[in-house]
């Protein structure tokens, strides 16, 4: 399996037990939907390995505890531990037509309601306090925030995303 065909679920934050247990942190709104994978990938040395799920449950609401086939001591614990874990993209939950993930709308035309057509969405940058498109128009990176206040409207079909901004916003890049 390869990176570009998952997505990521979380990592593995803390030992659990001296069984082999593990937290992960999840990247999710509703953890809970994933108390019941059969196996989940961990990305050791740059490679996805499958590590099959004995266990699952919610631990604190936020952390998922898991127990894994073969990862029976605390040593076997400690060596996953802070890996990332991913799932098929296969496996995402489907999402109603005004949401969407971020992988998702990678090439989308974003048009300002104001400005006209901006350009195509090349990465989100979630490193910041709020996300943000990053947005290329003829060679020249434009940041948009992705607020709810700005979004007006999201077209998977047409791959497109309608905001509307601040006025000069989008004149700052220019």
């Amino acid at each position: 399996m390869k990176k570009e065909d998952c997505f990521y679920l979380g990592k593995i934050v803390k030992k659990y037990s001296f069984k082999g247990e593990v937290l992960a942190k999840l990247d999710t709104d509703e953890p809970d939907i994933y108390q019941n994978m059969d196996a989940v990938f961990l990305e050791l040395k740059n490679n996805l390995i499958p590590f099959f799920v004995e266990q699952a449950q919610l631990h604190k609401t936020e952390l998922l505890r898991l127990k894994f086939e073969d990862v029976d001591t605390e040593a076997d614990a400690e060596s996953i531990l802070k890996c990332d874990l991913y799932l098929p993209l296969d496996l995402l939950p489907k999402l109603d037509d005004d949401k969407f993930y971020f992988h998702e709308i990678i090439g989308f035309m974003v048009t300002d309601k104001n400005f006209g057509e901006v350009g195509i969405i090349k990465a989100i940058n979630d490193t910041t306090a709020q996300a943000l498109f990053e947005i290329d128009r003829n060679g020249k990176e434009i940041l948009i925030p992705m607020n709810d206040a700005f979004i007006i409207k999201v077209d998977k079909n047409k791959k497109t995303i309608e905001v509307n901004t601040p006025d000069g916003l989008i004149d700052l890049y220019l």
